[in-house]
């Protein structure tokens, strides 16, 4: 017998996915974005919404539309060549970078201001393994996801943002910055690459299927309504993400002259917070940053397991998910600077085959030819993500410097728009036979 979620449940489901993306990385990203923007702060956050929100909820509804994840958007493709983007993928945003840096970052943020002069190489380490320990014990039943972290850990998150939120509104603690760099002259367009650096779209590929199996743990075995609460809990968690990101930005676009010049958000967030709350100010960051970042971790290393397990059955989901949690405990200890360093040129590079496989995933029902379209697409979308990504890592590639959007890091942008345009204008055997 198949079951339908209660209103309180699908509001849980909501929140469990909001939580998922709300990493630290999202909290530190738009402060820092609206200091930069100053007196053009509404164009820059307008732009960010669209690659911080508008993507990862595309993403979404590109999973739903495909019933399934990575492995059943790619199946046009050549045999072998979907896995081996999957497998990427997930490596990527699970042990290789994205879930260690949720450790390293609530260790930067939450942990080591309380150590003072006493921080370490061991006391990372040690945290490191609490902290993955912890992440990974929540990990191991993902059927009570929804309860451990949409109706417990998630609401204690909303209520710290909500009071941090309202507190900007009442009380700013500054003056409207002046307007710095690129965001003086295209402040639409310089938010709108911002929002990449959420890299949310990969983790939508990853909570998409996260979140069928949970409904499945639910008792929701039809595949219309799984898809119909997946869409849903994807508009909640947009609707979330993009009210925290207006707030944030906020902070940041009300910092001048509390700092003249912030390495980061992270900076401006501590400063803010100090200022607003005192000597508690401390406390209520490293909660929220602490919070946001375990449930990302749950989130991924849920995946993650998830993921490997079917596609290698012989590997059970509670062995991977240990797997994955010492893996990220090890990665942790490199330090943040080092594994963004080392990981970012990947990220750019295949960041753009993500957002072209969701792309063709949603316009495929208007393509004459839906396998050689997802096909040219995804391979235009990776040669010229290629290049962004070896520009990023330092290679001279100064002879394609003629490539439009090639100097902003989005020299795939036009050849993928182009080639989609093209291969939705092709002309379907049907019409071709009939006009003839």
């Amino acid at each position: 017998m198949n079951k339908s979620m209660t209103a309180a449940d699908l509001v849980g489901l909501g929140f469990m996915t909001f939580a998922f993306f709300l990493g630290a990385g999202n909290i530190i990203f738009p402060p820092m974005a609206g200091f930069m923007a100053g007196e053009h702060l509404t164009l820059a956050m307008l732009g960010f919404l669209v690659t911080a929100v508008g993507l990862p909820l595309a993403t979404i509804i590109a999973v739903a539309k495909a019933g399934g994840g990575l492995l059943t958007m790619t199946r046009h493709l050549p045999a072998g060549m979907g896995v081996a983007m999957a497998v990427a993928v997930y490596l990527i945003i699970g042990p290789a970078f994205a879930t260690p840096r949720t450790g390293l970052v609530a260790y930067e943020m939450g942990f080591k201001p309380f150590l003072g002069g006493s921080a370490s190489q061991t006391s990372l380490a040690l945290f490191s393994l609490g902290y993955f320990g912890l992440a990974t014990y929540l990990s191991l039943k993902p059927g009570r996801l929804l309860d451990a972290i949409g109706k417990l850990i998630t609401p204690l998150l909303v209520l710290l943002l909500a009071v941090l939120a309202i507190a900007i509104l009442v009380a700013p603690q500054g003056s409207v910055p002046q307007a710095a760099g690129e965001y003086v002259s295209h402040p639409g367009i310089k938010g709108l690459m911002e929002g990449y650096n959420t890299m949310d779209t990969f983790g939508a590929l990853m909570f998409g299927m996260l979140i069928i199996d949970v409904l499945k743990e639910k008792g929701i075995s039809d595949s219309k309504l799984q898809t119909r609460y997946l869409v849903r809990a994807g508009v909640i968690a947009a609707t979330g993400l993009a009210l925290v990101y207006m707030a944030l930005f906020k902070l940041g676009g009300t910092a001048g002259g509390l700092l003249a010049s912030p390495e980061n958000g992270g900076v401006i967030v501590s400063t803010y917070v100090q200022a607003l709350f005192g000597s508690t100010g401390q406390l209520i960051l490293a909660a929220i940053v602490s919070l946001a970042c375990l449930t990302t971790a749950v989130g991924l290393i849920s995946a993650c397991a998830d993921f490997f397990s079917n596609l290698w059955p012989r590997c059970s989901y509670r062995n991977l998910a240990l797997v994955m949690g010492a893996l990220c405990a090890l990665v942790a200890n490199v330090g943040l600077s080092t594994l963004i360093s080392l990981s970012i040129p990947v990220l750019v590079g295949i960041y753009p085959v993500a957002v072209a496989l969701v792309l063709a995933t949603l316009l495929q029902g208007g393509f004459a030819h839906p396998r050689h379209s997802l096909r040219v697409i995804i391979a235009v979308a990776l040669l010229f993500g290629a290049l962004d990504g070896l520009k990023t890592a330092g290679v001279d590639l100064s002879a394609f410097d003629f490539l439009p959007l090639f100097d902003l890091g989005l020299a795939w942008l036009l050849p993928t728009s182009l080639v989609t345009i093209l291969c939705l204008a092709l002309p379907r055997r049907g019409v071709v036979s009939s006009a003839a």
